[in-house]
């Protein structure tokens, strides 16, 4: 999964921005604590876009690919108007940002024909009636057979490690709290 993700054009697009974002936000000057707020949101928005993809390739759904969809154009859309608030607050190097707008576009034509790519009828109905697929009202009941695609699983998760591995005693764990909210022996206001 980590391999195909990586070999997808979209997935290098954010990349290529993330890493142009990175590369302004290094000339922003330390002491203007206005253009500090305004790298830690660009560096937040590239960050889950990358993450937001990766999440939506995960998945069969088509509703959580849309969800994921829809806060990927949402970040992408806040990376555009982040120029204004470099130059409103005095960013010399703002003109360098125009390279991250025109990286923008080229990744919203990818992004597009990605979305086109999801399966609409691989949808279990979404209960907040954000992300049904066009066609599907929010009151829609779905049979058993809409479903059989779920147990079709044409794609390996590859998490790049093997869980069955990890053996918990190699991590230090002092200090960790373990026990049951609902334990009520450590009370301490008691009847």
């Amino acid at each position: 999964m980590r391999k195909k993700l990586r070999e997808m054009p979209l997935y290098q697009k954010s990349e290529e921005i993330y890493r142009t974002v990175k590369t302004i936000c290094d000339l922003i000057p330390e002491e203007n604590e206005y253009l500090q707020h305004t790298k830690m949101h660009l560096m937040e928005n590239t960050m889950v876009i990358q993450a937001k993809i990766s999440g939506a390739e995960a998945v069969n759904l088509w509703d959580i690919k849309m969800e994921n969809a829809a806060i990927i154009r949402k970040c992408a859309r806040e990376l555009v108007v982040l120029y204004h608030s470099l130059t409103s607050f005095g960013f010399d190097e703002a003109h360098y940002y125009l390279i991250v707008r025109k990286q923008l576009e080229e990744f919203r034509l990818l992004f597009r024909d990605w979305v086109a790519s999801f399966d609409p009828k691989k949808f279990i109905v979404d209960e907040w009636g954000l992300f049904n697929p066009p066609g599907i009202p929010q009151d829609y009941v779905q049979d058993g057979v809409e479903l059989n695609w779920i147990d079709e699983d044409d794609d390996e998760l590859d998490f790049g490690f093997d869980a069955s591995e990890i053996d918990l005693d190699d991590f230090n764990l002092d200090g960790f709290d373990f026990k049951d909210d609902d334990d009520e022996s450590d009370d301490e206001g008691g009847d």
